[in-house]
């Protein structure tokens, strides 16, 4: 995606707004959702390639984006990516990475200032690191207006009442410090349990698994409806066969019912499935195949 553009929807009152942060060639697609055999690629590879799957490197290809739904008078941030500066010492992706995703933001028209919401749909290193930004030494939230929303079950499993994780990896510990606990003491972050209605519009709800509060957000305007499934989904082949999890399944069956049941909502109830990380339209729409699913076509945006 070409930086002097963002991509834009609009469904019923809501306009969409797409900004990539990143994308490219990401990790072996077999590791990355190791239930998904070497068929089930290359079976499909006349759509996978090349925004989805590399063929000659075997690579899954991936963006880290963040959407922006101007909502009810209201701005509202879908995740905030990797963020700049940070220690990932076991992500090279994101290890002390830099970028000008805030530069991309206010090409797109959104400053900082701007913000009302910032929804984090889980809590890990590429779906907050931009909650916060470095002032004088510290880490301070970038959106200083915008209440931030956060599953209270992710808060306890990677915050220090349960030792940040468990302690099972160092850096969850590290993405609390920087891009979660300076939002809290900033006074700007809510915790949420069973759902959450943010306006008319847009509703948060539980969808456990690949991390203990993993959400969903769902949208419903008019006619038009669409659910943002955050890493339900982190390549298309997961809705051909939703019990291939990713690597980074906290509670891979968990995962997969939860992602079996958000799109069988999407096919009956024709929500536009919109993932955090699809390269490509980065949006699709799925119906029911058999006892499983099919790409029924691509979200259709323009950019400006």
């Amino acid at each position: 995606m070409d930086r002097e553009s963002a991509q834009r929807i609009v469904l019923g009152d809501v306009e969409i707004i797409r900004v990539v942060e990143w994308q490219g060639p990401f990790a072996p697609a077999r590791d990355l959702v190791p239930a998904a055999g070497a068929a089930l690629w290359k079976d499909n590879e006349d759509w996978l390639a090349p925004d989805h799957w590399d063929p000659a490197s075997g690579a899954a290809v991936m963006a880290l984006q963040t959407w922006v739904l101007r909502s009810a008078g209201r701005t509202v941030l879908v995740d905030t990516g990797v963020g700049d500066g940070r220690e990932r010492p076991r992500s090279p992706h994101f290890h002390h990475r830099r970028g000008d995703f805030l530069g991309d933001l206010e090409r797109a028209g959104i400053r900082p200032g701007d913000v009302d919401v910032v929804v984090n749909t889980h809590l890990h290193a590429d779906h907050v690191g931009w909650n916060t930004h470095a002032a004088d030494g510290e880490w301070v939230p970038t959106f200083p207006n915008a209440q931030y929303l956060l599953a209270a079950a992710d808060d306890f499993h990677f915050g220090p009442r349960n030792a940040y994780g468990g302690g099972r990896n160092e850096e969850d510990r590290l993405v609390y410090e920087d891009s979660v606990a300076p939002v809290h003491r900033a006074g700007q972050m809510l915790l949420w349990a069973g759902a959450h209605r943010i306006d008319e519009n847009l509703l948060l709800e539980p969808a456990p698994g690949h991390t203990p509060g993993s959400a969903v957000l769902r949208l419903a305007s008019g006619g038009d409806r669409a659910v943002f499934v955050g890493d339900l989904l982190h390549s298309p082949v997961q809705i051909l066969d939703p019990a291939c999890g990713s690597c980074f399944c906290l509670d891979a069956e968990g995962a997969a019912v939860s992602r079996r049941r958000v799109l069988e909502r999407a096919a009956d109830a024709r929500e536009l499935v919109v993932p955090a990380h699809f390269g490509g339209a980065g949006a699709a729409e799925v119906r029911r195949q058999g006892s499983g699913f099919a790409l029924a076509g691509w979200a259709a945006g323009g950019t400006a």
